[in-house]
């Protein structure tokens, strides 16, 4: 199937301001893509692209004073079925994981292991290691947390949406890639589109989303405990230890967001 995917960010500044923007397609879905969906700005102005630690591909920016806008524009083709649910992956011994997954199980900005590690063995050490463990972290997660924009904090962190008990999609997130940390399984913070094609209307307005990526039975597996459910037309842009590796933008100066849209549509072959 074709998506027509993209977004539009719009921006007040008083200044000059440097940004980093995080906003095109993760390079492993690049080659879907019909056209190269660069960042285009109004006014224009240099881009500088480069890739982040995590291969991540970042545009560098400085938006002049006033009103500024940034955006992506473009179709990819994807094969139009859920995420694959896979219940035979196993959970591999801490020992035998790829040294490129370790710093997956270590705490970070967003994903205190060390505040969550006794909770996280009392609630799930009962439960099957390998794909059920990570899908009884993710039912726990989402029965737990309530979703609300209005509930958004910037800087709430995986020990507070256990005990707030409430969250948007990145709050999910990060308390499902805590509590699978704290059980050994290497567990990455991920960020992009995910549509809602196959899904019931009505439809809410359409955002940017999170999940995550576990290492099980030898790859990275798809785990979403804010849906909980497969899903059709997840296209990744960034993944990184948590949302702190990969905001949308980050702006080194004062900035007011004026206006923010984004969309995922399916379009007729």
């Amino acid at each position: 199937m074709r998506i027509a995917i993209g977004c539009e960010l719009s921006y007040a500044l008083p200044a000059d301001t440097p940004l980093i923007a995080m906003l095109t397609v993760h390079h492993s879905r690049a080659p879907q893509l019909e056209r190269p969906d660069w960042v285009v700005t109004t006014p224009a102005v240099p881009i500088e692209s480069y890739r982040d630690v995590f291969g991540n591909w970042c545009c560098r920016l400085v938006a002049p004073a006033g009103a500024f806008t940034l955006g992506t524009d473009s179709v990819i083709r994807d094969h139009g079925a859920p995420d694959p649910v896979d219940w035979s992956a196993g959970q591999h011994e801490v020992a035998d994981l790829p040294a490129e997954t370790l710093q997956f199980l270590l705490g970070s900005r967003y994903c205190e292991t060390d505040r969550l590690s006794e909770e996280a063995w009392r609630l799930f050490a009962g439960t099957p290691p390998g794909w059920a463990r990570v899908q009884a972290i993710c039912d726990f997660v989402h029965n737990h947390v309530t979703f609300g924009y209005e509930h958004s904090r910037a800087t709430r962190t995986a020990a507070e949406t256990y005990a707030e008990g409430r969250g948007v999609c990145r709050d999910f997130t990060h308390l499902a890639v805590t509590f699978c940390r704290c059980m050994n399984i290497p567990a990455r913070y991920c960020t992009g589109y995910v549509s809602d094609i196959g899904q019931p209307p009505p439809y809410g307005p359409m955002d940017f989303a999170a999940w995550m990526e576990v290492w099980l039975g030898g790859r990275w597996r798809v785990f979403d405990p804010r849906n909980n459910s497969p899903r059709i037309g997840r296209i990744l842009i960034a993944q990184g230890r948590d949302a702190a590796d990969v905001p949308l933008t980050h702006t080194f100066g004062p900035n007011a967001l004026t206006g923010f849209r984004v969309w995922t549509d399916q379009i007729p072959d």
